[in-house]
């Protein structure tokens, strides 16, 4: 069965470009043109992967992408038609995956999608069913990809959960912030290591109870960043 996205822009030739270029492929795309439409979308329906603009009428991308991740961590790519580093390290400040900038090549927007969507299944196919990791009073469900800590579940996005996955595989171990992009994002991600401070903070500031003083997920200083058990 394909893969169901759902493409977010006020632009209706964007929208029936990308539709289009993903059917081909075999996807099942449904369409928004504003945020209040992507938002009641998004809760009434599941979905693979959400491309969301930033630039919409009545609510803007960064707020649907904050609304969703409260109750979704399916994947979310935002397009910018602004090449300022501040608008992409926004988009992931309020719980995105990955960015593209306008104006795009299709074939670079599906590669992109296609990697995620891989990064994904692999994370839940069967190789993972059953796998369990444990540390004090943290459990991670690696096939049903949820954390809890104390027994109450945290709501992490995709990335988030990835990053914390890969540091508790390997307790004590320093992982670089390059090595951390390339591990989790993947080699063809065209950002750079701040996208990984970005998540490091936003992980701490949910799993940790006091950030500043972390107690899972420390830095080694001028090294990167380990899972201490």
């Amino acid at each position: 069965m394909g893969k169901k996205v759902l493409v977010v822009d006020d632009e209706k030739l964007i929208v029936k470009g990308i539709r289009f270029s993903l059917e081909q492929d075999g996807m099942e795309v449904d369409t928004a043109f504003d945020g209040e439409e992507a938002l009641q979308k998004a809760t009434e329906q599941e979905y693979d992967l959400i491309l969301l603009d930033i630039m919409l009428p009545k609510l803007t991308g960064f707020e649907v992408c904050q609304q969703i991740r409260e109750f979704s961590n399916v994947p979310i790519v935002m397009l910018t038609a602004k090449g300022d580093d501040m608008d992409k390290i926004l988009g992931l400040e309020y719980g995105a995956d990955d960015y593209i900038t306008k104006p795009f090549n299709i074939l670079e927007v599906k590669a992109r999608i296609k990697a995620i969507m891989r990064r994904t299944t692999t994370k839940t196919g069967k190789d993972e069913v059953g796998k369990i990791l444990e540390s004090g009073d943290m459990r991670l469900e690696c096939d049903g990809r949820r954390v809890y800590i104390a027994g109450k579940e945290i709501n992490l996005t995709a990335k988030e959960f990835e990053v914390l996955e890969l540091l508790l595989s390997n307790p004590n171990k320093v992982y670089s912030r390059e090595n951390l992009l390339h591990l989790v994002w993947g080699t063809d991600y065209p950002g750079d290591i701040r996208t990984v401070d970005v998540h490091i903070r936003r992980l701490r500031e949910k799993i940790e109870s006091n950030p500043s003083e972390p107690r899972y997920v420390h830095t080694k200083w001028g090294v990167g960043y380990y899972f201490k058990r």
